[in-house]
């Protein structure tokens, strides 16, 4: 039997993704120059992450994963988010602005290889989720390398909306 590890810190799902943007370590968007985290926008916002420098300015917004009713799939929320709702609106603003914006599904847990939205949980956060990709905001979900020596991002894996 092998043995599975699950990250329920909240704290370091951005920071594990802002290591992996800063090392050039998330496809697709290496070519940033600059990233910085918590930067106001929107209506009341911040945005977890603004990259700039090397194409239009990206508005990333990071989602924990660790909710697993059965595995591979982990999802998302975990429980009703209004503020995950807002999130999503936010970004699809920012698309309408002209930038690229996207949410970013860490999965935080190793039982896990697919990502998807828990809409019964959340109907509200499903419909944003619906409306913010038809605005073009973009999805990526990662998993995690987790061990008791500590946390690295690891593969890019499906989303399954």
């Amino acid at each position: 039997l092998g043995t599975d590890f699950v990250c329920v810190d909240t704290a370091l799902p951005n920071r594990i993704v802002g290591e992996g943007l800063r090392a050039g370590q998330v496809p697709g968007l290496e070519g940033y120059t600059e990233v910085r985290s918590e930067v106001p926008y929107a209506d009341k916002s911040r945005v977890d992450f603004l990259l700039t420098g090397g194409g239009p300015d990206l508005y990333l917004e990071v989602k924990s994963a660790n909710f697993c009713r059965t595995a591979p799939l982990v999802e998302f929320p975990d429980s009703k988010t209004l503020r995950g709702a807002r999130h999503m609106a936010d970004l699809a603003q920012m698309v309408a602005l002209g930038h690229r914006a996207m949410v970013f599904y860490l999965i935080t847990r190793t039982d896990c290889t697919r990502a998807g939205i828990a809409r019964d949980i959340d109907p509200a956060y499903g419909a944003a989720f619906d409306a913010a990709r038809a605005a073009g905001v973009e999805v990526l979900a990662m998993d995690c390398n987790i061990t008791p020596q500590g946390i690295t991002l690891g593969e890019v894996r499906s989303v399954n909306p």
